[in-house]
């Protein structure tokens, strides 16, 4: 038997011999992205949200949703992460369910909405983070006179790649309110009843609203501080039950360039989507610029060179979601920094 024969008769039998590859590799190897860096303008995307409102009717509310559609991909923001802005408008709902995927919202725009999760009212106002863990049954309300939008980031395209997917209609259009305001942020703060249910498993996350209240204090009391060398003035949503990532698969943070500070390039093994909350700047991808403004969008893919500055006058902020937590669980996390010069 020759070796053309041996190949032919590994294909037949849907087996490959490697040599069949081409080797191009000189021995090393790093990661690269399947996707470029790209960015979503916020007029744009805002726009497209009011001519949807005319089309999806209120029952329908659920399904006005704008996904930041890569165009290198099939699917998602990134390879691994999602990220979209949905408008319910007032006196609308979005029904009741639950999917194995894990949710944020960031609202960005209004008042009088609330996020029901577990059958706990989570009020909803600009600046806010809601986590909607997985499995976790959610329906959203706005009982406001003004329409709210707010960001909706998910691991989707990653719980898509291990085909591990679940989802469930509630079997009513709303879940019935059973827990105060306020009642996963008493039960799982610091200091916490001595009831507080404890959880069974060290993947738990409870259900949890970060107000923008007091994230911006946060801010005001370290703005005077150094800050970190390639992020400005950083903080991480940590899980309020272990002090862990925001979610099993999904980092959010939330950082503050102050005016004319710059930050230095760094790369690194998780890929990152941001939103412009506040400012403007620029942030450099490989030799890309980006210009951003309040409401743009745009992801730093994997292992990807990249630094932001902030060259305005007025402080800028940027919300993030990262894959972090799952790159760190695979062991899979590297970083490098180049050196100033």
């Amino acid at each position: 038997m020759s070796l053309e024969e041996l190949n032919q008769k590994l294909k037949e039998q849907n087996l490959i011999g490697y040599w069949t590859i081409p080797n191009t590799s000189t021995g090393f190897r790093e990661p690269e992205a399947s996707f470029k860096p790209f960015l979503w303008k916020w007029q744009e995307i805002r726009t497209a949200l009011d001519q949807a409102a005319q089309f999806i009717r209120p029952e329908e509310a659920f399904r006005r949703f704008i996904g930041y559609q890569h165009p290198d991909l099939k699917l998602g923001t990134a390879h691994t992460l999602l990220l979209g802005a949905q408008m319910v408008r007032p006196g609308e709902f979005a029904p009741a369910h639950r999917h194995t995927m894990g949710a944020i919202r960031f609202v960005v725009e209004g008042q009088g909405a609330a996020t029901v999760v577990e059958g706990e009212p989570l009020p909803m106002e600009p600046g806010d983070l809601i986590t909607t863990p997985s499995w976790s049954w959610h329906d959203h309300v706005n009982s406001g006179d003004a329409p709210m939008i707010w960001l909706d980031g998910a691991d989707g395209p990653m719980l898509h790649f291990y085909q591990a997917g679940f989802a469930n209609p509630f079997h009513a259009q709303r879940q019935a309110v059973t827990k105060p305001v306020g009642w996963s942020r008493k039960t799982y703060s610091v200091l916490r009843p001595q009831s507080a249910p404890m959880p069974d498993s060290a993947k738990f996350r409870p259900p949890y609203r970060y107000p923008w209240k007091e994230t911006e204090k946060t801010f005001e009391s370290i703005a005077e501080a150094p800050g970190d060398p390639f992020d400005g003035v950083l903080l991480r949503y940590a899980d309020p039950q272990s002090g862990g990532s925001t979610l099993p698969t999904m980092n959010c943070e939330v950082q503050m360039f102050r005016p004319g500070e710059k930050g230095r390039a760094h790369r690194h093994t998780y890929t990152v989507v941001y939103h412009a909350f506040r400012g403007s700047g620029t942030t450099w991808i490989g030799h890309q610029k980006f210009d951003w403004e309040q409401g743009d969008a745009f992801v730093v893919p994997v292992w990807s060179w990249h630094a932001h500055e902030n060259n305005s006058r007025e402080p800028a902020i940027l919300f993030s979601i990262n894959d972090r937590p799952a790159i760190d669980a695979l062991g899979f996390f590297r970083e490098e920094t180049k050196e100033e010069v």
